[in-house]
């Protein structure tokens, strides 16, 4: 399918300016030229267009807002200056799998001030010596490059990701404060409990101690009974 045709049917009834994403992989291009977008997408982020026969982006439309572009699997060999002037809002752009040879051609990146992640994957490029050193060098503003960073830490999946983690902490600390208060809560009722059973112990306690001394002072009488009767005996004997 053409990719004139491909973007009309993704337009669905849409107007070009209230589109944000635009995927028309592996359509074609008849001339090797971005063919069917103008203008008007002004409001486009995020642009796919894998596997559409492109060698040039000569014709690519003023895209302000575009954040993303996938532009794997094409025949694109240089003039990269263009997406400075077309997208200079580019975080992540996706060149993997293309005809791009030589660090000059990567150079004409540097005014993208805003290019955060770059994949050259299996473009020649990446036979260079020292390629990855030189890539960083040449574009201090990129951070993953190949989908790792100079340390070689993997990129994250997607900024969702990192707003996920975001929103589960920030709902983290709810929870954290509600099991606290729970918390306090059952140690002070805990605590009421325990000092309940503590009183009915003293309680216990005191109770047995009545019921010994009264079982001593029982002995007690039944001894002085005891007593007085063997009294008794001794003066009838008399």
């Amino acid at each position: 399918m053409e990719m004139k045709k491909r973007i009309s049917l993704e337009l669905r009834n849409r107007s070009p300016a209230e589109v944000a994403e635009l995927v028309v992989d592996n359509c074609r291009s008849s001339d090797g030229e971005v063919e069917g977008l103008t203008d008007e997408f002004k409001e486009l982020e995020f642009l796919s267009m894998v596997n559409v026969g492109l060698t040039s982006l000569a014709k690519l439309p003023s895209l302000p807002k575009l954040r993303k572009l996938e532009l794997s699997d094409n025949n694109i060999s240089g003039a990269l200056e263009t997406l400075s002037d077309k997208c200079p809002n580019l975080s992540y752009l996706n060149l993997s799998g293309n005809k791009i040879k030589e660090l000059s051609s990567v150079e004409a990146l540097q005014n993208l001030k805003s290019l955060r992640s770059l994949d050259l994957f299996n473009c020649e490029i990446t036979t260079l010596e020292d390629y990855r050193e030189s890539v960083f060098e040449l574009l201090p503003q990129v951070t993953y490059l190949d989908g790792f960073d100079q340390e070689d830490n993997e990129a994250p999946d997607s900024e969702a990701d990192d707003e996920d983690d975001e929103e589960d902490g920030e709902d983290g600390a709810g929870p954290t404060g509600d099991y606290d208060e729970e918390e306090e809560d059952d140690e002070e009722e805990e605590g009421s409990e325990g000092g309940e059973d503590e009183e009915e112990e003293d309680d216990y306690a005191e109770e047995e101690e009545e019921e010994e001394q009264a079982g001593v002072r029982g002995e007690k009488r039944k001894r002085d009974a005891e007593d007085e009767g063997e009294d008794d005996d001794d003066d009838d004997d008399d």
